[in-house]
């Protein structure tokens, strides 16, 4: 068995062959692709997160308080609305129960990480923990209060829910999960066939 694993590759057979690595050889390749695939995804997570907040911080600043702007016709405009709840404005009276969500998503994510041994689980992964943190942070330092505060939407299709950047971040990173989940790719790198 190790010595097909060694064929194949698999992330679970790195220093399975004691034979292969000497004391004091390099570390088998696996590892470094593993740790290359922590920073994809803590990278995808900065750069959503930091969109998110830059966007949130610009429409604040220049959107809030005044009339909506028309980018597509009827089709998209931005308008700055405050969001208590979560998705399509439902659950005003459970931001606390939300916020605890979005940190719980955080904390699995992370843990997570360490297993992590492919790229677009990486990508997608990243996608969730940068849209969850940016809306986490709407939550804590937002009023009304922390852990109460409204969530920032500006993005608003003609006859859709207002959304903003994190919620993008996380809808794509859930559709990229479902897709390699289909296609029995798993987080470790290794591909399975039901």
């Amino acid at each position: 068995m190790a010595e097909a694993e060694r064929i194949i590759g698999t992330p679970d057979s790195a220093g399975a062959d004691e034979t292969a690595v000497p004391d004091g050889a390099a570390v088998p390749e696996e590892r470094p692709k593993g740790r290359r695939r922590i920073v994809a995804l803590f990278v995808v997570a900065v750069l959503a997160y930091l969109l998110d907040l830059g966007s949130k911080m610009l429409v604040v600043a220049k959107l809030e308080g005044h009339e909506p702007i028309d980018l597509i016709g009827d089709l998209l405009r931005l308008d700055a609305i405050r969001n208590p709840g979560a998705a399509f404005g439902m659950g005003e009276a459970f931001t606390i129960i939300f916020t605890c969500i979005a940190a719980t998503v955080i904390v699995v994510i992370i843990r997570l990480a360490r297993k992590l041994y492919s790229l677009p689980w990486a990508i997608a992964l990243g996608l969730l923990l940068g849209g969850a943190l940016g809306n986490l942070t709407d939550r804590i330092f937002r009023s009304p209060g922390v852990f109460e505060g409204a969530v920032v939407d500006f993005i608003a299709p003609a006859h859709f829910a207002v959304f903003n950047l994190a919620d993008s971040a996380i809808v794509c990173g859930g559709i990229l999960i479902v897709i390699l989940s289909f296609r029995g790719l798993d987080p470790d790198g290794t591909v399975h066939k039901d």
